[in-house]
C-alpha cells in the first residue's frame, strides 16, 4: 500500500495554480517536497490535510480518501506546519493534556521523552518559546500518537544544524518500520538529501520532476565545456544549463554525455536550480 497516491490535483488562486500534479510515496518511505517560495509547496500540503478545497484530481492517504475517510485518517496522520499552531499561552504539559483527549494513541510517555530530548520546558507558556523551540514542540506532539504518516512543511525551519541533525536522526528513525513514511518540504535541501528516498521538484504550481534520490544522482552528471563544445551533447538530454564568461556549465545524463568530456558530480541543489533555470528560459 502506498502511503500518498496524488492523481491530477488543480487548485486555483488568482495569480496562481497547482497544476494537474500527480506523484505517489510508498510506504517507509520519506519523501522531499522543494520548490522556492510561492511554488506550492504549501498548498499541496494543505489541499492532502484537506484543510482547502481542491478544484479537481484525487488523494489517496494510507489507502483512504482524504475527505471521506478525513475523521479516521486523523489518528494516523502526524502534521507540523509552518505555523504550528498552538494557543500562546499553552505550556507543553497543557498541550500534552489536549492532544490525549484528542487522539486515542497518544503516548505521554514518548511526549515527555521527546521534551526532554529536545529541553523543553513544561510549564513555558508557548508564546515565550524561541521559533526553534516552537518547532521542537510541534513534532514532538506530531511524533508521540503513533501517526503512520508524518506530513512536516518546514519543520526543520529555525533549528540550528545540530538540532536539525539531531530531528533528521528521528525522522529517519521513525521510518525504519516500513508501515511509517513521511513527506517533508524544505527549504534547506541539504536536509532533504541527507533522508530523503524520493525527491518532488515543485515550481510555479507544476511537478519538474519526482524521482528516487539515488537514481537522480546517478542519472545525471554536471559538464563543464566551452560553447563550441556544448554543441556536440544531444539537447534532449539536458536538464539545465547556465553560461558565463568562462563557458558553458550543463546537467546532463550521464549516458549522453560525448567521450572526452570530463563528468562531475551532481547534488540535489544543484540540479533544482538548473532545472528552474531552464524552465524559465
Amino acid at each position: 500500500m502506498n502511503a500518498i497516491e496524488i492523481k491530477g490535483l488543480c487548485k486555483r488562486y488568482k495569480g496562481f495554480s497547482l497544476d494537474n500534479l500527480s506523484l505517489t510515496l510508498p510506504s517507509g518511505c520519506i519523501m522531499g517536497l522543494i520548490g522556492e517560495n510561492g511554488a506550492g509547496k504549501s498548498t499541496t500540503i494543505k489541499l492532502i490535510l484537506d484543510m482547502i478545497s481542491r478544484d479537481s484530481g484525487s488523494i489517496t492517504l494510507l489507502g483512504r480518501d482524504n475527505r471521506r475517510d478525513s475523521r479516521l485518517l486523523k489518528e494516523d496522520i502526524g502534521v507540523v506546519l509552518d505555523n504550528i499552531g498552538i494557543p500562546s499561552v499553552f505550556t507543553p504539559k497543557q498541550v500534552a493534556k489536549v492532544m490525549s483527549l484528542s487522539y486515542k494513541n497518544w503516548d505521554d510517555t514518548a511526549f515527555y521523552r521527546y521534551l526532554r530530548k529536545f529541553s523543553l520546558p513544561e510549564n513555558k507558556p508557548f508564546k515565550e518559546f524561541s521559533r526553534g523551540m516552537k518547532m521542537k514542540l510541534g513534532i514532538a506532539a506530531a511524533l508521540s500518537h503513533n501517526a503512520k504518516l508524518l506530513l512536516l512543511d518546514e519543520a526543520t525551519s529555525g533549528l540550528d544544524p545540530v538540532v536539525r541533525d539531531e530531528i533528521l536522526d528521528i525522522f529517519s528513525e521513525f521510518t525504519r518500520d516500513e508501515t511509517h513514511s513521511i513527506l517533508i518540504s524544505s527549504h534547506i535541501v541539504s536536509d532533504l538529501e541527507k533522508i530523503c528516498d524520493y525527491i518532488a521538484f515543485l515550481h510555479n504550481g507544476k511537478l519538474l520532476l519526482c524521482e528516487e534520490k539515488d537514481l537522480l544522482k546517478e542519472s545525471y552528471a554536471i559538464v563543464r565545456c566551452t560553447p563550441e563544445m556544448f554543441e556536440k551533447i544531444d539537447r534532449s538530454t539536458v536538464i539545465g544549463k547556465k553560461e558565463n564568461a568562462y563557458g558553458v556549465e550543463v546537467i546532463v545524463q550521464k549516458s549522453a554525455v560525448p567521450r572526452g568530456f570530463e563528468k562531475h558530480p551532481v547534488d540535489i541543489e544543484q540540479l533544482f536550480i538548473f532545472m528552474v533555470k531552464e524552465s524559465v528560459q
